[in-house]
């Protein structure tokens, strides 16, 4: 990635149909960059990409999303997004090993459950971030955008979202890619949170913010303040 901007690279979207991994990519093909929605159906990535494009259709600068299959869209994309539901997690990564060799793997999966009580955490091996490092030991895996709002990603005419990203990972450099990513979305700042192993903590504190959600009937995010930031 050394001398690579953001601009250069294609952003893959597993799990691009969902709510976040679509809100994710709309935002960021809005900011111009090149993005490929990847679903286990091929056909349903294609009509998603279609459904983003027209929104898109009178955004100055935006650029066109594509939709393939996950293993193509894997392929396609330098740098991916895993936005899978967790009970899918294991699974579509173990499928996509050589095609996610060597890359970015950005996992924002958060492992909660749900009752009558509301979200909870799952008991995991460390984090959803950490396990999908184990399941592809080629790929350099970052943890980031577990609590980014959906509803709010997908409403462009918020035009502020208005929360920050921490980012969990190894290699400064890789790092800094995926804060770049998240500086592209407006409002929206990436901050360093620490080592992949520190990412448990962050999928958790989601169950915290859709606790404030249900409270308040709000869309809550996060910032983080200090001299320096």
């Amino acid at each position: 990635m050394n001398d690579v901007t953001i601009d250069d690279l294609t952003v893959g979207v597993l799990g691009g149909t969902g709510a976040q991994g679509r809100g994710l990519a709309l935002r960021w093909a809005a900011s111009g960059l090149n993005v490929v929605l990847g679903s286990r159906d091929g056909e349903r990535a294609e009509q998603a990409a279609a459904n983003l494009n027209s929104e898109l259709s009178s955004v100055a600068g935006a650029a066109t999303v594509r939709g393939l299959a996950n293993r193509e869209a894997a392929a396609t994309a330098d740098v991916v997004l895993v936005a899978v539901p967790y009970d899918a997690h294991d699974k579509t990564l173990a499928d996509l090993v050589e095609a996610l060799d060597g890359k970015i793997v950005i996992d924002c999966v958060n492992p909660l459950g749900f009752d009558k009580n509301g979200a909870y955490v799952l008991p995991v091996k460390g984090s959803a971030a950490e396990e999908a490092q184990a399941i592809l030991p080629g790929s350099r895996v970052i943890g980031a955008f577990h609590s980014v709002s959906a509803v709010i990603l997908e409403d462009l005419s918020i035009t502020d979202v208005d929360t920050d990203v921490l980012v969990l990972g190894e290699d400064r450099e890789d790092v800094a890619v995926v804060q770049q990513l998240a500086d592209r979305i407006p409002g929206v700042r990436g901050v360093f949170g620490g080592r992949l192993r520190n990412t448990g903590q962050v999928e958790a504190l989601t169950a915290n913010l859709i606790a404030i959600n249900r409270r308040y009937k709000t869309h809550a995010g996060i910032r983080i303040t200090g001299q320096g930031l």
